[in-house]
């Protein structure tokens, strides 16, 4: 087997741990070990994060073709991004009574619904519309603890944004600003991981760091759309 294959396979199989993190995540949701849990859906997100350069890298479509990465990485997707946020925020006590089933009702009907919009890509790299990253905005509902009055409308907002043209940058893919935006987007990362290490209990600083880097990630693609392209810019 010549090396390229053997590596594009070895990509394949990287993203395929992506599924036994989800199930590891799950294990722990189920017993409300929520510290647990994000820490597993970091790992997945950081396997996320890695997987798509490496399959681009080795042409995975030309050198194991047998495999379809991308529906891989869907699935895997749909399941630490959307499915298991979704029912930590309805097993906390986050979102009590009606409004915890509200909030996973909407999260997920949107979300497979989204997942499968052929045009949710744009032709940066960027998405078209809110990406489905109900991980990162259920962990800073976590560290944050805000009223399920502040909750639930931020939820239906973000839902709603999914079919809407407004730009969603991808820190790694979408090449305007990555210089400022993959740095942000690995911050954001070891926050994330830090506040699930401390279940959550944190300094001031670290939740401030956490709010803002989301803030970026979430609005800097709609920030671009409005900010004409420079001939010089990248």
């Amino acid at each position: 087997m010549k090396p390229v294959r053997q590596a594009a396979l070895a990509v394949h199989f990287l993203t395929a741990t992506g599924a036994v993190f989800a199930m590891l995540a799950l294990l722990e949701a189920v017993q409300q070990d929520w510290r647990a849990m994000f820490l597993w859906l970091v790992v997945a997100f950081v396997v996320d994060g890695v997987d798509g350069p490496l399959a681009r890298k080795y042409v995975v479509k030309t050198n194991a073709p047998e495999f379809d990465g991308v529906l891989m990485d869907l699935i895997i997707d749909y399941l630490t991004y959307v499915f298991i946020p979704a029912y930590a925020l309805f097993g906390s006590d986050l979102l009590p009574g009606w409004t915890g089933w509200a909030a996973i009702l909407v999260i997920t009907y949107t979300s497979v619904v989204y997942f499968a919009d052929t045009r949710m890509k744009t032709a940066d790299n960027s998405f078209s519309g809110f990406p489905g990253c109900w991980n990162m905005a259920v962990l800073v509902f976590f560290a944050t603890e805000p009223s399920p009055a502040v909750m639930l409308p931020i939820i239906v907002i973000l839902a709603a944004l999914m079919f809407v043209s407004v730009k969603f940058v991808h820190p790694v893919r979408t090449a305007r600003w990555r210089s400022v935006t993959l740095p942000v987007a690995l911050v954001w990362t070891l926050l994330s991981a830090y506040a699930a290490w401390r279940n959550f209990i944190l300094p001031d600083i670290i939740e401030a760091g956490l709010v803002l880097t989301s803030i970026y990630l979430l609005c800097v693609g709609g920030v671009q759309q409005l900010i004409p392209r420079s001939r010089k810019s990248g």
